[in-house]
């Protein structure tokens, strides 16, 4: 950990002790101005490491910065006197008065969230990464009911159970907070080449999230929002350089080039990058009738496939004349079609597992590039290379090479304006253009640009051991995944260690580009700090409703040390970004404390309001047997968070 990094630490740490502070100092202000002595005013709880008196007060700040209280006279159980016997005590003041007190705390809190938003609104709002808050879908899960209905990255969604889209949480916290139930999804389907919207409304009941290793993660389907993918600098001093042996060494980008196209697939996100570059689909120019056409067309082993002997035969033959006689036949890949001679397509083959024939020739493909070949279809050139003769489909089959379009100096260093963003978007580039650059490949050996795009020298993906790595890297990469090894072999429930170990198994073999950074546009987010401050309440609204229905685990809510590190992290981004979380922690701290639970701020209102109405007084050990009890909850529940953010700290600095 960096002097910088701990520095941030501790100024979260205070940015906290702060909140507490003015709440505290709430009641205390309230307290004084009521005729109420105040005996001790603490920020943190246990043995006070520094304190000193001043007007009456013990002033001290405790071991534990993560709390803090006022104490006024009469309010600790086990006194002599009776609690309302006390004058100038908390109990010895009429009801309304004890309400005055116990609100002004929460209500400092709620203020001050007000005046931070204001105050960031002034400024001019953040600066945020337009994934953040785009309409648009950047990956869907294939497997989800919201793909089935045929939603694709580009499609947009607009309101979640009938209120607006506000950003990419709400892609997370919406399937988390109504996990029991329908979420009902409205938006507009994109016609990518026209930009027309159909609208839809479809209602979708969460599931476990596919990529997420616990199982009690849910998502909708949609497992990404849209981004631009620039190849980027870190720094304006210093270009990146790409890593030695990356495949995109002579591929031809350049600084600032945006991947928009790879492989016949709209490229909306850096997960949809990855899908189409893990895929195993070779990209196959054909010509149908008068016609040249692009399809992804499935890369499969041929022991997968029910081959004639005449057929076998066949590709017997273009293995000796493509020179790869040193490979067994069954282990080549092939595409499933009956080709003969000239490349002509005679027909589809048959898998010999009739589910992989289900998979491959799927009745809901990805999009118009996956649709299947048909008979009478002549492959002219596999992933961009020309074909000549017949048996250098099988040659070119045995190494996936990706075809990539960029949109060069695209002219977006910035967009100014949340609202505008998705619109821009769209207008970077010519579907025209687009159309025209991709017909050339596997047709033209040197591939001119339209407008702004560019058709890059195909690529060949890597995983991530196949890069140049020196010895002391390959030795830690190995130590790392001896680690994970150990993790998994520690995972007690079966089902989650089988489900872990798949998708550490997959990431191990995951294809890579070697770009070294990549970087989204950013993006103006200031929307008004009414606007701003009702988006947070609703948060913490939906948040407690799950809680209580038993929807969201209680595990997943983020307790001191995780607030610190959400303060620690946005702080390390910019001090606008530290003040809306300031704001934010400060307007759950005043909601949750008017929660009526007899140890916070609400359960003392509660019970005044109670004595104001009836005109009846709980006796001093009903009112101990009360919060006792509760302080216990309250504790244990504090040391149950305080688990779970560390489970989250550690894993985050894990190898995962």
């Amino acid at each position: 950990m960096t002097l910088v990094s701990i520095l941030y630490i501790i100024f979260a740490i205070l940015g906290l002790s702060f909140l507490i502070f003015i709440h505290e100092l709430g009641h205390y202000y309230m307290a004084r101005r009521l005729g109420m002595r105040v005996e001790t005013f603490s920020i943190g709880f246990g043995k006070p490491i520094y304190y000193w008196m001043q007007g009456g007060v013990r002033w001290q700040i405790g071991w534990l910065l993560f709390g803090g209280y006022v104490k006024i006279a009469g309010m600790e159980a086990g006194e002599q006197r009776d609690i309302y016997d006390i004058e100038d005590g908390f109990f010895g003041k009429k009801p309304l008065d004890r309400i005055k007190v116990a609100f002004m705390g929460p209500f400092v809190n709620i203020v001050f969230a007000l005046l931070a938003f204001t105050a960031l609104w002034t400024i001019g709002g953040r600066e945020k990464k337009f994934s953040e808050f785009t309409h648009k879908i950047g990956w869907i899960d294939p497997r989800s009911e919201l793909y089935l209905k045929g939603m694709r990255p580009g499609d947009e969604i607009i309101s979640y159970n009938g209120h607006s889209y506000e950003g990419v949480k709400d892609h997370v916290s919406i399937p988390m907070t109504h996990s029991g139930s329908e979420v009902e999804i409205d938006g507009f389907k994109v016609d990518p080449q026209t930009k027309r919207k159909t609208p839809f409304s479809y209602r979708i009941k969460p599931y476990p999230n596919p990529n997420a290793f616990e199982k009690d993660i849910l998502t909708l389907g949609i497992l990404n929002p849209a981004s631009y993918i620039i190849y980027g600098k870190q720094t304006h001093e210093q270009e990146n350089s790409l890593p030695e042996g990356s495949p995109m060494h002579h591929s031809g980008i350049q600084h600032g080039d945006r991947i928009v196209w790879a492989d016949g697939i709209e490229i909306y996100s850096l997960n949809e990058l990855s899908h189409t570059l893990n895929d195993s689909k070779a990209l196959v120019t054909v010509r149908r009738g008068s016609n040249i056409l692009l399809r992804r067309v499935p890369r499969v082993r041929i022991e997968e496939l029910k081959l004639s002997p005449e057929i076998k035969e066949e590709i017997l033959d273009w293995q000796f004349e493509a020179k790869l006689k040193g490979a067994k036949l069954q282990k080549l890949y092939y595409i499933p079609y009956n080709l003969n001679n000239e490349g002509l397509v005679e027909g589809p083959l048959k898998f010999i597992d009739q589910e992989k024939d289900q998979e491959v020739f799927s009745k809901n493909p990805f999009g118009q590039v996956d649709q299947p070949l048909q008979e009478g279809d002549r492959i002219l050139a596999i992933d961009g290379e020309e074909i000549h003769h017949a048996f250098q489909i099988l040659s070119l089959l045995q190494e996936h090479r990706v075809n990539i379009v960029v949109e060069r100096d695209p002219k977006i260093e910035r967009i100014v304006g949340w609202q505008l963003a998705d619109g821009l978007f769209d207008q970077q580039y010519k579907w025209d253009d687009l159309r025209e650059v991709t017909s050339q490949i596997g047709i033209s050996k040197t591939p001119h640009p339209a407008g702004n795009l560019y058709l890059l020298n195909p690529v060949v993906p890597k995983t991530q051991k196949d890069f140049s790595l020196s010895e002391e890297t390959r030795a830690q990469m190995q130590e790392d995944l001896q680690e994970e090894a150990r993790s998994i072999d520690n995972i007690e429930d079966p089902e989650k260690r089988a489900h872990v170990k798949q998708l550490y198994e997959t990431r191990s073999k995951q294809l890579f580009l070697g770009l070294p950074y990549i970087e989204d546009v950013k993006v103006e987010y200031n929307p008004n700090p009414f606007r701003l401050f009702y988006k947070v309440f609703e948060e913490i609204w939906h948040t407690l409703k799950a809680l209580v229905s038993g929807s969201l685990n209680p595990k997943w809510m983020s307790g001191p040390i995780g607030i610190v590190q959400v303060v620690h992290d946005n702080s390390m981004v910019s001090l606008k970004e530290a003040l809306f979380w300031l704001g934010a922690i400060s307007l759950n701290l005043g909601v949750l404390n008017l929660l009526p639970l007899p140890v916070l701020d609400g359960g003392t209102i509660c019970l005044s309001i109670y004595e104001l109405i009836t005109g009846k007084r709980l006796k001093s050990k009903t009112l101990e047997k009360l919060i006792i009890p509760f302080a216990v909850l309250l504790m244990g529940f504090f040391l149950f968070l305080t688990y779970h953010d560390l489970s989250r700290l550690l894993s985050h600095w894990s190898p995962w």
